[in-house]
Protein backbone atom coordinates (compact mmCIF):
# COMPACT_ATOMS: atom_id res chain seq x y z
CA UNK A 1 0.00 0.00 0.00
CA UNK A 2 1.32 3.43 -0.94
CA UNK A 3 1.77 6.10 1.76
CA UNK A 4 -1.18 8.48 2.00
CA UNK A 5 -0.70 11.30 4.56
CA UNK A 6 -4.48 11.68 4.94
CA UNK A 7 -4.88 8.17 6.35
CA UNK A 8 -1.36 7.10 7.42
CA UNK A 9 -0.68 9.42 10.31
CA UNK A 10 -0.96 9.33 14.06
CA UNK A 11 -2.84 12.14 15.71
CA UNK A 12 -0.70 13.65 18.45
CA UNK A 13 -2.02 13.23 21.98
CA UNK A 14 0.32 15.96 23.23
CA UNK A 15 -0.86 19.41 24.28
CA UNK A 16 0.14 21.77 21.50
CA UNK A 17 2.68 24.33 22.64
CA UNK A 18 3.39 22.67 26.00
CA UNK A 19 7.07 22.24 26.97
CA UNK A 20 7.38 18.59 27.96
CA UNK A 21 11.03 19.10 28.96
CA UNK A 22 10.20 21.59 31.70
CA UNK A 23 9.25 20.86 35.25
CA UNK A 24 5.84 19.25 35.46
CA UNK A 25 3.68 16.52 36.93
CA UNK A 26 2.10 13.89 34.70
CA UNK A 27 -0.42 11.09 35.09
CA UNK A 28 0.48 8.37 32.63
CA UNK A 29 -1.27 5.20 31.53
CA UNK A 30 0.14 2.55 29.25
CA UNK A 31 -1.59 -0.66 28.20
CA UNK A 32 -0.37 -4.06 27.16
CA UNK A 33 -0.68 -4.88 23.48
CA UNK A 34 -4.20 -6.21 22.81
CA UNK A 35 -4.98 -5.53 26.50
CA UNK A 36 -3.60 -8.94 27.44
CA UNK A 37 -3.79 -9.77 31.14
CA UNK A 38 -0.14 -10.48 31.89
CA UNK A 39 0.66 -8.84 35.23
CA UNK A 40 -1.65 -10.58 37.68
CA UNK A 41 -5.31 -10.49 38.61
CA UNK A 42 -7.80 -8.63 40.74
CA UNK A 43 -9.11 -10.55 43.76
CA UNK A 44 -11.56 -9.04 46.23
CA UNK A 45 -10.84 -5.52 44.97
CA UNK A 46 -7.06 -5.82 45.29
CA UNK A 47 -4.38 -6.24 42.65
CA UNK A 48 -2.53 -9.53 43.08
CA UNK A 49 0.61 -9.03 41.00
CA UNK A 50 2.39 -12.08 39.64
CA UNK A 51 6.15 -12.16 38.98
CA UNK A 52 5.53 -10.25 35.74
CA UNK A 53 3.66 -7.48 37.56
CA UNK A 54 6.32 -7.27 40.27
CA UNK A 55 8.97 -6.88 37.56
CA UNK A 56 7.00 -3.98 36.05
CA UNK A 57 6.84 -2.35 39.48
CA UNK A 58 10.59 -2.77 40.03
CA UNK A 59 11.40 -1.25 36.64
CA UNK A 60 9.12 1.71 37.39
CA UNK A 61 10.79 2.34 40.73
CA UNK A 62 14.21 2.05 39.09
CA UNK A 63 13.55 5.05 36.85
CA UNK A 64 14.73 7.39 39.62
CA UNK A 65 18.16 5.78 39.31
CA UNK A 66 18.23 6.44 35.56
CA UNK A 67 17.05 10.06 35.64
CA UNK A 68 18.20 12.51 38.31
CA UNK A 69 15.30 14.87 37.70
CA UNK A 70 12.48 12.30 37.93
CA UNK A 71 10.40 11.67 41.02
CA UNK A 72 7.73 9.01 41.15
CA UNK A 73 4.49 9.20 43.06
CA UNK A 74 1.36 7.05 43.29
CA UNK A 75 1.23 4.17 40.81
CA UNK A 76 -0.39 0.79 40.25
CA UNK A 77 0.28 -2.19 38.04
CA UNK A 78 -3.03 -3.60 36.81
CA UNK A 79 -3.56 -6.91 34.96
CA UNK A 80 -3.24 -5.28 31.54
CA UNK A 81 -2.18 -1.70 32.11
CA UNK A 82 -0.15 0.62 34.29
CA UNK A 83 -1.02 3.96 35.91
CA UNK A 84 1.56 6.23 37.48
CA UNK A 85 2.34 9.80 38.42
CA UNK A 86 5.76 11.06 37.39
CA UNK A 87 7.25 14.48 38.06
CA UNK A 88 10.09 16.09 36.15
CA UNK A 89 11.78 18.41 38.64
CA UNK A 90 14.95 20.39 39.27
CA UNK A 91 17.98 20.70 37.08
CA UNK A 92 18.42 17.97 34.47
CA UNK A 93 21.39 15.63 34.57
CA UNK A 94 23.63 16.99 31.83
CA UNK A 95 27.11 16.24 33.03
CA UNK A 96 28.29 14.27 35.98
CA UNK A 97 29.88 14.69 39.36
CA UNK A 98 33.65 14.97 39.10
CA UNK A 99 33.47 14.32 35.38
CA UNK A 100 31.98 10.82 35.80
CA UNK A 101 28.48 9.71 34.94
CA UNK A 102 26.66 8.28 37.99
CA UNK A 103 26.13 4.54 37.70
CA UNK A 104 22.88 3.46 35.99
CA UNK A 105 21.98 6.99 34.92
CA UNK A 106 21.52 7.73 31.27
CA UNK A 107 23.48 10.76 30.05
CA UNK A 108 21.15 13.41 28.73
CA UNK A 109 21.33 16.42 26.49
CA UNK A 110 19.00 18.60 28.48
CA UNK A 111 15.99 17.40 30.38
CA UNK A 112 14.30 14.15 29.39
CA UNK A 113 10.68 14.49 28.41
CA UNK A 114 7.88 12.46 29.92
CA UNK A 115 7.99 10.54 26.64
CA UNK A 116 11.65 9.67 27.22
CA UNK A 117 10.85 8.41 30.71
CA UNK A 118 7.87 6.32 29.60
CA UNK A 119 9.82 5.07 26.59
CA UNK A 120 12.64 3.89 28.87
CA UNK A 121 10.11 2.23 31.19
CA UNK A 122 8.45 0.38 28.32
CA UNK A 123 11.79 -0.67 26.83
CA UNK A 124 13.21 -1.89 30.14
CA UNK A 125 10.10 -3.87 31.02
CA UNK A 126 9.92 -5.39 27.53
CA UNK A 127 13.56 -6.50 27.63
CA UNK A 128 13.17 -7.92 31.14
CA UNK A 129 9.95 -9.69 30.13
CA UNK A 130 11.64 -11.25 27.07
CA UNK A 131 14.44 -12.63 29.27
CA UNK A 132 11.88 -14.14 31.63
CA UNK A 133 9.96 -15.73 28.76
CA UNK A 134 13.21 -17.37 27.67
CA UNK A 135 14.46 -18.43 31.10
CA UNK A 136 11.43 -18.69 33.40
CA UNK A 137 8.61 -19.73 31.08
CA UNK A 138 6.60 -16.51 31.41
CA UNK A 139 3.59 -16.19 29.11
CA UNK A 140 4.58 -15.28 25.56
CA UNK A 141 3.28 -11.95 24.31
CA UNK A 142 3.98 -11.67 20.59
CA UNK A 143 6.11 -8.94 19.11
CA UNK A 144 5.16 -6.09 21.44
CA UNK A 145 4.53 -6.09 25.17
CA UNK A 146 3.00 -2.60 25.26
CA UNK A 147 0.79 -0.67 22.90
CA UNK A 148 2.70 1.80 20.80
CA UNK A 149 1.58 4.97 22.54
CA UNK A 150 0.62 5.98 26.06
CA UNK A 151 -1.91 8.30 27.62
CA UNK A 152 -0.62 11.30 29.54
CA UNK A 153 -2.42 14.00 31.49
CA UNK A 154 -0.68 17.14 32.74
CA UNK A 155 -1.43 17.62 36.45
CA UNK A 156 -1.99 21.33 36.94
CA UNK A 157 -3.01 21.70 40.58
CA UNK A 158 -3.37 19.98 43.96
CA UNK A 159 -7.06 19.17 43.44
CA UNK A 160 -6.31 17.38 40.18
CA UNK A 161 -3.42 15.53 41.81
CA UNK A 162 -5.61 14.29 44.68
CA UNK A 163 -8.35 13.09 42.29
CA UNK A 164 -5.80 11.16 40.25
CA UNK A 165 -4.26 9.62 43.38
CA UNK A 166 -7.74 8.48 44.46
CA UNK A 167 -8.38 7.07 40.97
CA UNK A 168 -5.13 5.08 41.07
CA UNK A 169 -5.77 3.80 44.60
CA UNK A 170 -9.33 2.71 43.86
CA UNK A 171 -8.66 1.31 40.37
CA UNK A 172 -8.69 -2.35 41.53
CA UNK A 173 -11.99 -1.82 43.37
CA UNK A 174 -13.62 -0.69 40.12
CA UNK A 175 -11.91 -3.23 37.87
CA UNK A 176 -15.04 -4.64 36.24
CA UNK A 177 -16.09 -1.08 35.34
CA UNK A 178 -12.62 -0.16 34.04
CA UNK A 179 -12.40 0.65 30.33
CA UNK A 180 -9.38 -1.67 30.08
CA UNK A 181 -11.16 -4.59 31.78
CA UNK A 182 -12.28 -6.26 28.55
CA UNK A 183 -8.79 -7.40 27.55
CA UNK A 184 -8.13 -11.09 27.62
CA UNK A 185 -5.08 -13.32 27.73
CA UNK A 186 -6.92 -15.44 25.15
CA UNK A 187 -6.70 -12.75 22.46
CA UNK A 188 -4.66 -13.82 19.43
CA UNK A 189 -1.12 -12.51 19.22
Amino acid sequence: MQYNPDIHHRRSIRLKGYDYTGEGWYFITTCTRNYRHLFGKIENGAMMANDDGRMVEQQWLGLVDRYANVTLHEFIVMPNHFHGIVALVGVPLVGAQNGRQPQNRAPTRGAPTVGNVVGAFKSLTTNDYIQNVKHHDWQRFGKQLWQRNFYEHIIRDQDSYLKIVEYIQTNPLKWTEDRYYGGSAALPI
